[in-house]
């Protein structure tokens, strides 16, 4: 299976017709053809932070969450019926060892779900909802390298037919969002800290990822809380050294987002 770091942005991507959406689409299209179709979807989404451990979802029937205000009644009708997969998540569990402590992954059977980084992506991609989906859960108290090496250990999976699925923004401060900003349109530390996490991408320097807090005072205005950008570290971990990344969506919305995503395999 390929990996796949997709800029998710704004919840109203998953109904809008536009160019991330298509973008989305295309993409889907191109499992069965390019790629196999997934076997199972595993995807690491901005939105699901826990302290003290990671989880991944292992409820049978995961709910849609909406997780999201102030939009159209449109976008809270949304659902992604996509099935869990609770014997795989049991099993992934306990091959995936958390970082210092060893132990395995936790289980949450009935807390979480898709929450719109997840579904807002995968609707478009999979409209069937056919192929079984589940969410690993980002400790957020701890450090980005250990983010990484979780990373790290689910590029076996990929070989089983799993589509590992980073769900997040390489720049995401929206205190500073205009809504009037044209795709072409951001901030100057915007376009700097694209640019650097894109060549870092582009050069394979993958394993610098998680040291994006050195990078000066732009990290800081890039990702005022740094939830978007974990997921790109879990993408990057899977990946092989010789593989090549292709970008997609390079550009911004609402001058302070980067839609910048990345297919690696």
């Amino acid at each position: 299976m390929p990996v796949l770091f997709v800029g998710h942005g704004s919840p109203m991507n998953a109904i809008g017709d536009n160019a991330y959406r298509r973008s989305w689409q295309a993409l889907g299209t191109d499992f069965g053809r390019r790629y196999p179709k997934p076997q199972l979807v595993l995807c690491v989404s901005a939105h699901w932070l826990t302290r003290g451990g990671w989880y991944l979802t292992g409820m049978a029937k995961p709910r849609t969450i909406h997780d999201f205000g102030g939009f159209p009644q449109e976008l809270f009708d949304q659902q992604y019926p996509a099935p869990g997969a609770p014997a795989a998540a049991a099993e992934i569990a306990q091959a995936v060892r958390q970082p210092l402590s060893g132990s395995a992954l936790g289980l949450d059977a009935s807390e979480w779900g898709f929450d719109h980084g997840t579904w807002s992506v995968l609707k478009p991609m999979f409209p069937q909802a056919d192929i079984p989906v589940m969410q690993l859960s980002m400790d957020y108290s701890r450090s980005p390298v250990e983010h990484y090496r979780i990373g790290q250990q689910l590029k076996a999976l990929r070989e089983r037919g799993v589509l590992i699925v980073g769900s997040g923004n390489i720049v995401h401060n929206l205190r500073a969002t205009r809504r009037d900003a044209s795709p072409n349109q951001a901030y100057d530390w915007a376009i700097e800290f694209d640019r650097i996490v894109g060549g870092q991408l582009k050069n394979g320097q993958l394993a610098a990822l998680p040291d994006f807090k050195s990078l000066g005072t732009v990290p800081t205005q890039a990702h005022p809380t740094h939830d978007h950008y974990l997921p790109l570290l879990y993408a990057a971990g899977a990946v092989d050294d010789k593989e090549a990344p292709r970008f997609f969506n390079a550009d911004f919305q609402s001058a302070s987002i980067s839609m910048r995503s990345v297919v690696w395999g």
